[in-house]
């Protein structure tokens, strides 16, 4: 996947790393000329020395074969500039670090389409939302300290014809996830899981986990 990455403070190197070392294409824009210089000599990723907000940088990174651009200034302001602008060019996803609440309309009317919130930034989190299609999530509870999410199961999917018993006792799957709720897509039935049931191609798969055991699940569930 070909991957703009706007912005290189902590959030955004980390992602870099994660992006890179999992063989996507990454062009990281940053303004320090320092911070481009650490993140190349650690990467090896494309990094640009420019500014966020403009359209001459945006261009020199891609913008215009982007599948995704994630923006991850801490200011909202040039977040948004970002975005508008990444629009403009077609980029069809776009992620965006979220500082201040009251910029979540503008957000969305943007065109941003999966808002994280500083207070839930987990680099798993934005992994989750980059590769894994398969993976929406829904909500968060307890404060923030685990979500639900849905998984749907490929066609392709390793674990067809499993049962949930063996899907979760696996030494792969994360402890800390639990299956509440499967939808069948075939037979339009909603559920409690039974560990004895058997799972489907495109059974849609409700579970609660911290965000940062998520991708190692939908992983295993999606292989």
């Amino acid at each position: 996947m070909y991957v703009i990455i706007a912005g290189a403070g902590r959030v955004g190197s980390e992602l870099a790393k994660k992006l890179v070392e999992n063989k996507h294409d990454v062009v990281v824009i940053e303004q320090d000329k320092a911070a481009c210089d650490l993140l190349y000599s650690e990467t090896g990723a494309v990094v640009i020395n420019g500014n966020i907000a403009e359209v001459g940088d945006l261009v020199e990174a891609g913008v215009r074969k982007a599948e995704l651009l994630v923006t991850t200034a801490s200011s909202d302001a040039d977040n948004l500039a970002c975005a508008i602008l990444s629009k403009s060019f077609g980029v069809p996803r776009i992620i965006a670090r979220m500082r201040n609440p009251a910029f979540e309309s503008a957000y969305k009317l943007a065109g941003v389409t999966s808002i994280v919130r500083v207070a839930d930034i987990l680099i798993n989190q934005m992994l989750v939302e980059i590769e894994q299609s398969r993976v929406r999530k829904l909500i968060s509870i307890g404060g923030g300290k685990a979500d639900i999410y849905t998984v749907v199961v490929p066609e392709s999917g390793k674990v067809v014809g499993k049962t949930i018993a063996e899907v979760t006792g696996s030494a792969k799957f994360p402890k800390r996830c639990m299956v509440v709720a499967v939808y069948d897509h075939e037979t339009e039935e909603f559920a409690l899981p039974r560990g004895g049931q058997v799972i489907a191609v495109n059974l849609e798969m409700v579970i609660i986990s911290p965000a940062e055991f998520m991708k190692k699940a939908a992983d295993f569930l999606t292989r």
